[in-house]
């Protein structure tokens, strides 16, 4: 015989309360006196009571359920800012409900609406410009968008432009005088990465040469590699939209018998895991990703309290100095 679960009438007799006294002493809604609660805690472990979350939320209102939607799963950045946003979630009893949007700026929209319907709050990343978001404001739930915005919503990023400043003084600083920035055009911070790279170059009266691959992936930075290396303009360095594109790159080289760093220096942003253990080990720029999402997190969970953060906090990059980049005295 099926064994049948306690309802909330079994607790409310047990504990000698009413049923509306457990209702809100479950959902959070009403503190009662020491011996009361003491006596419903009780009843619940005794039963084994376990509440619908359902019922629930058509009572209060609240799914405790927060949505996060990232660009691309596959991409170890956003699964770190992934696994930063649901530590501070389960921290405050709230369950993730993540959708990928797959690099399609088409599904941005209707994935991102459809979702604020089933949650009580929400995590964007997103590739639209801000004049393209402005319908995010209509949402009617309070939303962090995981990118630098200028819209009235809250955000967590990093300063771009720093990075790439920085990744060009350390090429300069080995020697390097033909620099490449290998970028994704369809990012939003695509322009402010090639801003960083050109205001350190012209500071020492050099252009940067500016190529483009089709995804923000490795396979994109592999099928760009031969275009980079075997044109009119070699570069003696190389600096890709992030460690994806970078080590898709420095594979393909290696196929072309180009050497890294002997041949060419090749740097990448984020600092994914992977760019440790890379042979060579990949010269990068950390974003904090995780920190990202906790952050992100934290905005959400308190405007979800009442106690909103509508500024922009940003994260400073760090330069990570690895094996792919060699001064250019050192290995001509």
């Amino acid at each position: 015989m099926k064994k049948i679960s306690p309802t909330i009438r079994d607790v409310a007799a047990a504990a000698g309360v009413s049923v509306a006294t457990v209702s809100k002493y479950i959902n959070g809604a009403q503190r009662f006196s020491a011996p009361v609660e003491a006596r419903l805690k009780e009843a619940i472990d005794t039963l084994g009571y376990r509440s619908n979350p359902l019922a629930r939320s058509m009572i209060t209102g609240k799914t405790r359920t927060i949505g996060i939607t990232i660009l691309d799963i596959s991409n170890p950045h956003f699964t770190n800012v992934v696994k930063g946003a649901n530590r501070i979630a389960l921290r405050h009893d709230y369950t993730l409900l993540l959708v990928d949007i797959d690099e399609n700026q088409a599904r941005e929209r209707p994935l991102i609406e459809a979702l604020a319907q089933r949650v009580d709050g929400l995590l964007v990343s997103s590739r639209l410009a801000d004049e393209n978001a402005q319908w995010m404001l209509d949402l009617d739930k309070p939303v962090v968008l995981l990118r630098n915005a200028e819209l009235p919503i809250p955000s967590v990023g990093i300063n771009s432009r720093l990075a790439t400043y920085m990744l060009a003084r350390h090429l300069l600083d080995l020697g390097h005088r033909r620099i490449a920035y290998l970028g994704f055009e369809h990012a939003r911070i695509n322009d402010e990465r090639i801003r960083g790279a050109r205001e350190c170059l012209a500071e020492a009266g050099l252009e940067l040469d500016i190529y483009e691959a089709h995804a923000p992936t490795s396979l994109a930075g592999e099928q760009a590699c031969s275009r980079v290396m075997l044109g009119p303009k070699r570069p003696q360095a190389v600096i890709c939209y992030n460690d994806l594109i970078a080590l898709g790159f420095m594979k393909e080289a290696a196929s072309l018998g180009i050497r890294v760093p002997q041949d060419v220096s090749v740097t990448g942003i984020d600092n994914v895991p992977y760019g440790a253990y890379a042979a060579p080990g990949l010269t990068t720029v950390d974003i904090q990703s995780e920190k990202m999402g906790e952050l992100a997190m934290q905005k959400l969970i308190d405007a979800l309290a009442g106690h909103p953060d509508p500024g922009n906090s940003m994260f400073e990059p760090r330069l990570i100095v690895r094996e792919s980049t060699a001064a250019v005295a050192a290995v001509a």
